[in-house]
């Protein structure tokens, strides 16, 4: 039976990945911040009961937990989620930043090089790492220039080039997905789209009179994150490793998916929207649209999902979610 290690299972990469390998027979064990009294994992309670599921509370930048779960378990796979993945706040705090979302690859991966050589390695690395200041009319490939404009692009440049640097050197089956953004309803509330879809339905219910936001104006490719999780398997498969951009090839401005997702409500938006500067950010990221051809060719890879069927599924659910 194949094992896997994932981290930061309790998100929603971690999680929907997590039921595809369950899926697939692996045992999976998957690490996550251990919650307070009453705290939950809501994106895994369900596999609870999966006796190939096995959940450890740890933190990742703990060289001894990932050393032991190495010699414990041997891994076949491990996939590393586990990130301060919110581009706002990593200007609040670049320092524990860098530790969880750079410093943590570099301890996983020279650990799996002593203890664990032939364990294959995927790091999910970031449309961010482009900083969309000239982005291509095709979109970003991989091999656009890279130019990070937050503290959470920085550390995940920093993760990405210590992958290939650990696969050049050392031969090491390890590989980063350069993933465009992705949502679904396992989505934090506190990232773009599922603020919108959340947002729009607390309105839509009369339980908030405004959605307070910060710069509409920015351009995403958005996609699903059971889709790019399916990649990310995929890209575990092959005979190589290779990076490689995963995204739709189309996307929207934010202002566009509020306006859609007004639509979906029956709201104007400018009856929804409130613009608050607490939200506005040093330094944006106008414009990241991704191209996925290299995938679609090695691996056959392609999304299901388009922006707007990923948001109507994400606004239905959470109008379930609010009307409990």
């Amino acid at each position: 039976m194949l094992k896997c290690i994932i981290t930061g299972v309790n998100g929603q990469d971690g999680s929907y990945l997590s039921e595809l390998l369950l899926e697939k027979d692996y045992q999976v064990y998957g690490i996550t911040r251990r919650r307070s009294v009453g705290g939950r994992y809501q994106n895994i309670e369900h596999l609870f009961q999966n006796k190939n599921f096995h959940l450890i509370e740890g933190d990742i930048t703990d060289a001894t937990l990932i050393s032991r779960l190495l010699r414990d378990h041997k891994p076949h796979e491990f996939f590393n989620f586990a990130a301060q993945s919110n581009v706002g706040h990593s200007f609040r705090e670049p320092i524990a930043t860098f530790d969880v979302t750079a410093k943590a690859v570099l301890t996983q991966l020279e650990l799996i090089r002593q203890i664990s050589p032939y364990t294959r390695y995927y790091n999910s690395a970031t449309s961010e790492l482009f900083g969309g200041l000239s982005c291509p009319k095709d979109g970003y490939k991989e091999t656009s220039p890279f130019h990070p404009r937050s503290p959470y692009g920085v550390a995940k440049l920093a993760a990405y080039w210590t992958t290939v640097n650990y696969r050049e050197a050392y031969g090491l089956y390890a590989c980063s997905g350069i993933l465009h953004n992705h949502s679904s309803k396992r989505r934090g509330k506190d990232f773009a789209t599922r603020k919108i879809t959340d947002g729009v339905a607390k309105i839509k219910l009369g339980l908030e009179s405004k959605l307070k936001m910060g710069n509409l104006e920015a351009f995403r490719d958005e996609g699903h994150s059971k889709d790019y999780c399916n990649a990310i398997w995929m890209m575990l498969q092959g005979s190589e490793p290779k990076d490689y951009v995963v995204a739709t090839g189309d996307g929207a401005t934010i202002r566009e998916m509020l306006e859609y997702v007004c639509f979906l409500a029956d709201l104007d938006i400018e009856d929804v929207y409130e613009l608050d500067e607490r939200y506005m950010r040093p330094s944006e990221v106008p414009r990241l649209l991704g191209n996925p051809s290299k995938i679609k060719k090695d691996l056959g890879w392609s999304p299901v999902y388009s922006w707007k069927k990923l948001l109507k599924e994400m606004y239905e659910n959470d109008l379930i979610e609010l009307s409990r």
